[in-house]
C-alpha cells in the first residue's frame, strides 16, 4: 500500500490509536481469565512435547496456526509424496552433489562472459563462494486448511548455487512480463482489492457474475520444464 494512497493516510493513524488502545487498556476480567487459561494450555502443549520425541509440532501453509503431529505420520506423508512426483532425490550414498551444482554453475558463467551475456564484474556478483553455498533441500509444511492436510513441498535453496543467477533473471525478466500482462496480473493483495474496485466501478460486475478460482496441485512438476523454457524463449523474443 502506497503512503501516499489517500485511504492509506487514514487507515495508518486509526490503525494506530487501536493497537494503543488494546495495549494500553487494562484487559476485562473475562479476557483476563480466558488469557491466563489459554497460557496455561500452552504450557501443558510445551511439556508434553518436550518429554514426546514421537511427537512434532510444525508450522503450516498459508495459515497463522501451527498442527501437532506424530513424527512416523510426517515422515510417511513426506516419503509417499516423494514417490508420487518422482521430483526429489533421496542423498542415500553419503556424497552430496553439491559441488557439482557449483561447478556447472560456474562453468555456465564462464561460458556467458565467454560470450560477452555477461560482464566479469556481474559474473563475480552472480557467483556464490563454496563454503557459502548449500544444497538445495526439500521439507514441507502441514496444509492445515485442505481435507486430510496433505503436505505442501517448500524447497529451500536460499544460498544454492544457482540462486543470485536466478534472481538475477527475475529482476530482467519481471519489468518485461509486467508490461505486457500488468492488467490481469495481481502483485498482492492490495492490488486485487484495487481491481476489483476498478472493474465494480466499470459497470463489470452484475448479479450473475462468478468469481472462480483454481488450485494447482504439484506445480513444480505440473509444468514441464523444456516447455516452460520454449515458452519463455518465445515470450522473450516476441517483446524483449
Amino acid at each position: 500500500m502506497s503512503i501516499t494512497d489517500e485511504r492509506a493516510k487514514e487507515a495508518f493513524p486509526a490503525l494506530k490509536c487501536v493497537l494503543y488502545d488494546t495495549y494500553s487498556k487494562e484487559l476485562p476480567k473475562n479476557l483476563r481469565i480466558r488469557a491466563q487459561c489459554e497460557w496455561k494450555i500452552v504450557q501443558t502443549i510445551q511439556c508434553l512435547l518436550r518429554h514426546r520425541s514421537d511427537i512434532a509440532i510444525r508450522r503450516t501453509d498459508k495459515s497463522k496456526v501451527f498442527y501437532i503431529g506424530k513424527v512416523d505420520d510426517f515422515t510417511r506423508n513426506a516419503e509417499e509424496y516423494m514417490l508420487k512426483i518422482q521430483a526429489y532425490e533421496k542423498l542415500t550414498s553419503g556424497r552430496c552433489p553439491l559441488i557439482d551444482c557449483f561447478n556447472a554453475v560456474q562453468a555456465l558463467l564462464d561460458f556467458l562472459v565467454m560470450k560477452n551475456a555477461l560482464t566479469q564484474n556481474q559474473r563475480n556478483q552472480l557467483s556464490l563462494k563454496l563454503g557459502n553455498s548449500e544444497l538445495g533441500h526439500y521439507h514441507d509444511l502441514s496444509k492445515a486448511h485442505k481435507p486430510g492436510t496433505p503436505l505442501g513441498p517448500i524447497i529451500a535453496s536460499m544460498y544454492a548455487p544457482a540462486t543470485l543467477l536466478s534472481k538475477f533473471l527475475n529482476d530482467l525478466l519481471a519489468p518485461i512480463f509486467l508490461k505486457v500482462a500488468r492488467d490481469t496480473t495481481y502483485i498482492n493483495g492490495i492490488d486485487v482489492v484495487r481491481k476489483l474496485e476498478t472493474y465494480v466501478a466499470n459497470g463489470y460486475v452484475k448479479s450473475t457474475t462468478q468469481f472462480v478460482t483454481a488450485d494447482v496441485i504439484d506445480l513444480y512438476i505440473m509444468i514441464p520444464r523444456q516447455g516452460a523454457l520454449e515458452a519463455l524463449a518465445r515470450f522473450c523474443i516476441q517483446h524483449a
